[in-house]
């Protein structure tokens, strides 16, 4: 009688427009893959991000493609290029991906890795409370949100920032399954610098 074994993986998912991609990106991931104990990172390359303005977004298959050659390049394999939100309905939501995901894969752990920025906003997304209830997250720092660290340079730090009632996002320690990875690298380049430097 044989018995088969499941691997179960504790799988990073970043998601982005990827709009274009860039060092920062792969950078990114090589670094959390090499600092935490996720065991591989599904980057997802979004068609439709509600938060994104449609209009500056390239084509869904040309972003998919160059983030599978920036991958490629980067020669890791424990990332993986996914277009697992293409045949989802949209706009793209979070909640969705990973509600999909948990029931094509039951058998991984996925966490969800996000910036500072977007954690920022954290309590617009749809079903926050639901990603937050099922998922560890993971969040990096940003350079846009450097703002963010020298207001509270005098007081707690931002992984100390007291829970607010009126509103979140939450002081990070406060919640359970939430990482600040705040040794990770800032990458001094974005996707709005390289459209704009192209035009």
């Amino acid at each position: 009688m044989c018995a088969f074994l499941t691997f179960i993986m504790k799988i990073g998912i970043y998601g982005g427009s990827f709009n274009p991609v860039h060092y920062g990106h792969t950078g990114l991931m090589r670094w959390v893959l090499d600092n935490t104990d996720l065991d591989a990172i599904w980057m997802i390359v979004s068609p439709n991000n509600p938060l994104k303005d449609s209009k500056i977004l390239g084509g869904e298959e040309e972003r998919l493609r160059g983030a599978q050659q920036a991958v490629e390049a980067l020669n890791e394999p424990r990332i993986r290029v996914s277009d697992f939100e293409f045949t989802l309905p949209r706009p793209s939501y979070t909640a969705a991906t990973l509600k999909a995901l948990r029931e094509q894969y039951p058998e991984h752990e996925f966490v969800l890795i996000i910036g500072e920025d977007n954690w920022d906003i954290f309590d617009k997304w749809k079903d926050y409370e639901e990603i937050l209830r099922l998922h560890e997250i993971y969040i990096y720092p940003r350079r846009q949100t450097a703002a963010l660290k020298d207001r509270y340079a005098e007081g707690p730090t931002l992984s100390e920032r007291p829970v607010s009632p009126e509103r979140p996002p939450f002081g990070l320690k406060e919640i359970r399954g939430v990482r600040y990875l705040r040794e990770a690298p800032l990458f001094d380049i974005s996707s709005t610098e390289i459209r704009n430097n192209c035009k």
